[in-house]
């Protein structure tokens, strides 16, 4: 059995939860995410927890089975708490704006670097120099943190570039002169 998949996923308080045939909906205090999952897994809600099973022990429905349930609590936790990732951007020069929903980014190159927030995410800025994404879609924030991270990812000389906040970076010895 699934370590993670037999774990119980708990509905906590202003969240509800709707399953049809496979297809879930929930909605809560941040708002409302659906998702349809795999016809072989069984989602069953009982005295406050959801419950995922699978009929068999076939290699397709034992690796659904853990996702499925990770899934699901991504969802409930999502629309209760919300999710959120910090970047930092170091570099001389290098900032931040924000206007509306449109993040400009200047990261050292001949022209500034504008992203428009996609629905369901949002961008903060603390400074000119930290940027929050925050979102009730775990998938959709850590992918749109990962973007903004791509437009000038972190070098090992100076540690120069946009960084997460947990994130440490392998610094390298640069080149020495002649003797």
């Amino acid at each position: 059995m699934s370590r993670i998949g037999k774990l119980p996923v708990a509905i906590p308080a202003g969240v509800t939860v709707e399953i049809k045939d496979n297809y879930v909906k929930v909605k809560g205090p941040k708002g409302t995410l659906e998702r349809t999952f795999a016809p072989e897994i069984g989602i069953k809600e009982e005295d406050g927890h959801l419950v995922v099973s699978r009929p068999n022990d076939n290699k397709k429905e034992k690796s659904l089975h853990g996702l499925s349930r990770a899934l699901l609590f991504n969802m409930v936790e999502g629309v209760h708490k919300g999710y959120e990732k910090k970047l930092e951007i170091n570099g001389v020069g290098y900032r931040a704006a924000k206007q509306g929903k449109v993040l400009t980014l200047t990261l050292g190159y001949s022209h500034p670097v504008t992203m428009e927030d996609p629905e369901g995410i949002e961008t903060a800025l603390e400074g000119s120099n930290i940027v929050y994404v925050r979102g009730i879609d775990k998938e959709k924030v850590g992918q749109y943190a990962a973007e903004i991270r791509s437009k000038r990812a972190p070098e090992p000389y100076k540690g120069k570039g946009i960084k997460y906040a947990e994130e440490t970076i392998r610094r390298k010895v640069g080149k020495t002169g002649k003797k």
